[in-house]
């Protein structure tokens, strides 16, 4: 089940957001390696300061298992002001419909391989067409992406294949980037749902998750 934390409900659901930092610190300094700066077990950066909308994968008991992070680009983002080197000297995209998707995380310590629910599979299945469907209802007509080969495997396995990139790839640290560009669409969304098997909604009503949590608090 998915939740997306933004500005308007950031404060009521403080106690997942921490969650989906201390999974980041796992995921992109523990397991990874990545240099990313770590506080009180927790990992996130100065754009988590600038109220993006984090995508958040819930398992049944409540507990974070995947995220991802969606920014506006018409400021600070990670492909203009970290990445640009991908960009071969070209300006980065400034639109308000054209957001950046970022620090994409699933935790492989709770969840498994396979299709099934609560598998990899599903959990990167269910982010993207959570991101995908709040896109498309707060007006965004594109994303971009920074992501390795790998992912770009991931994506174009599960459905949701790149229409196209921005410059050229770069190695980055132990990895090569790609500037990914994907059109926020109710096509690209059954392509997702069609491939995971998931008809259902993803959201989750937000009352019965701050009930739920507050039970096990």
């Amino acid at each position: 089940m998915i939740i997306v934390i933004d500005g308007l409900n950031q404060d009521a659901f403080s106690d997942v957001l921490e969650d989906v930092f201390r999974l980041r610190k796992r995921v992109f300094h523990d397991r990874l390696g990545w240099e990313v700066t770590v506080t009180n077990g927790m990992e996130y950066d100065r754009f988590d300061a600038l109220y993006p909308a984090h995508v958040v994968s819930l398992d049944d008991e409540g507990n974070v298992v995947g995220c991802m992070r969606l920014l506006q680009t018409t400021g600070p983002h990670m492909l203009s002001d970290v990445f640009s080197a991908i960009l071969d000297g070209e300006p980065p995209i400034r639109s308000s419909t054209v957001w950046e998707a970022t620090r994409f995380c699933v935790d492989m310590n709770r969840l498994k391989s396979g299709r099934g629910r609560n598998t990899i599979s599903y959990v990167t299945s269910e982010v993207m067409i959570g991101a995908f469907e709040y896109g498309m209802a707060a007006g965004i007509t594109d994303a971009v992406a920074v992501i390795d080969p790998v992912m770009d495997r991931v994506l174009k396995r599960g459905g949701n294949a790149p229409c196209g990139y921005l410059g050229t790839p770069k190695p980055m640290g132990k990895v090569t980037a790609l500037a990914a560009l994907m059109d926020v669409t109710p096509e690209r969304v059954a392509a997702i749902r069609n491939y995971a098997g998931i008809h259902h909604d993803v959201f989750v009503d937000e009352d019965s998750l701050r009930k739920q949590r507050a039970m096990a608090a």
